[in-house]
């Protein structure tokens, strides 16, 4: 993923998104989030699982966009 797509994403992505962002395989992703080891927070909403975009940028250095009036 480049570093454009990173920044266009919402507030939150899937698992498949953010492991793909992060350059492993959704198997891995899913592995590293059953043994509580996945890379960045995750949010667990009821049956569904999100990564906050913050969260992922950090964890890969990249720095947020300056807002308006910023």
């Amino acid at each position: 993923m480049c570093l454009e797509e990173l920044l266009a994403l919402p507030a939150t992505v899937n698992v498949v998104t953010a492991a793909r962002a992060l350059g492993i395989g959704r198997d891995k992703a899913y592995g590293l989030l059953r043994g509580g080891v996945f890379p960045v927070r995750t949010l667990q909403l009821g049956d569904t699982v999100r990564v906050p975009t913050a969260g992922l940028w950090k964890v890969l250095g990249v720095e947020a966009p300056a807002g308006p009036g910023v």
